[in-house]
């Protein structure tokens, strides 16, 4: 049985650019200017709309080690929180969590929620909010619910001859008609498939090593904290470029 999932969010007060496009291209960790708050840093990797989003935001957010607990929140948003580094302790209702890196939440608009991070390392994660162009009734008593987590050691890697694969969830949510996320693990070298496009948009997190990402026929690089954005129906293929295995989470959603 799928456990509920649980994260405390913190607000982060960046503008949201309703009507700008996000361009299908590599958005680089290192080239991101890093805003320090007070209690947390982040960085904004992408703002904007895409085929079936309104609006989505894809931050990175660091905590320091031992960040004192916060409230409840409730959130307009649905909301993706990639743990990069560190541990995670999510609470939702009655049930918490502590989780390492790879490991997902997806929380619902309406579900309350708090995060902290409990360690004595630095806790980094990707946080994604985005609101579907389909805009549902929100009404967060109705739609509180449904929300989850997925622990990275609970889930079974599957060997292939190209690598390997773990898949994390594929469902529907409030905002998105499917939603689906896997991890792949490339050997070197290889391409993971032909070039080829799907009506879902896609996000890629480069996890490990580095690949090049072939978009719209151009050769793009993406290092370890890169991310991708591919949008709907665009060409594109990844080629791993590195010595040792490459490892990245991909996210489809429409």
């Amino acid at each position: 049985m799928r456990p509920l999932l649980l994260f405390w969010l913190l607000t982060v007060t960046v503008p949201i650019a309703y009507g700008q496009s996000i361009a299908s291209k590599v958005y680089s960790w290192s080239q991101v200017p890093v805003v320090r708050q007070t209690g947390y840093e982040e960085r904004t990797l992408l703002d904007g709309t895409t085929t079936d989003l309104a609006n989505l935001t894809v931050q990175a957010v660091t905590l320091p080690a031992n960040q004192p607990a916060q409230s409840s929140q409730q959130l307009d948003e649905e909301t993706l929180l990639i743990i990069r580094t560190g541990k995670l302790t999510l609470t939702l209702g009655e049930k918490t969590k502590t989780l390492g890196p790879g490991s997902v939440a997806v929380i619902m608009p309406g579900d309350a929620h708090r995060l902290e991070n409990k360690s004595k390392e630095p806790l980094t994660y990707y946080l994604m909010r985005y609101t579907s162009n389909d805009m549902p009734d929100l009404d967060l008593y109705r739609l509180a619910g449904g929300s989850f987590w997925v622990d990275w050691n609970e889930v079974p890697y599957t060997p292939h001859d190209k690598g390997g694969i773990r898949r994390m969830f594929d469902c529907a949510t409030v905002m998105t008609k499917r939603a689906e996320m896997h991890v792949t693990t490339l050997n070197p070298g290889l391409w993971s498939h032909l070039p080829h496009t799907h009506r879902a948009a896609e996000l890629l997190f480069m996890i490990e090593n580095t690949a090049h990402e072939q978009i719209g026929g151009v050769l793009q690089r993406a290092e370890a904290g890169d991310l991708i954005f591919l949008e709907a129906n665009v060409p594109h293929a990844i080629q791993n470029s590195s010595q040792g295995t490459c490892t990245y989470i991909a996210f489809q959603f429409e």
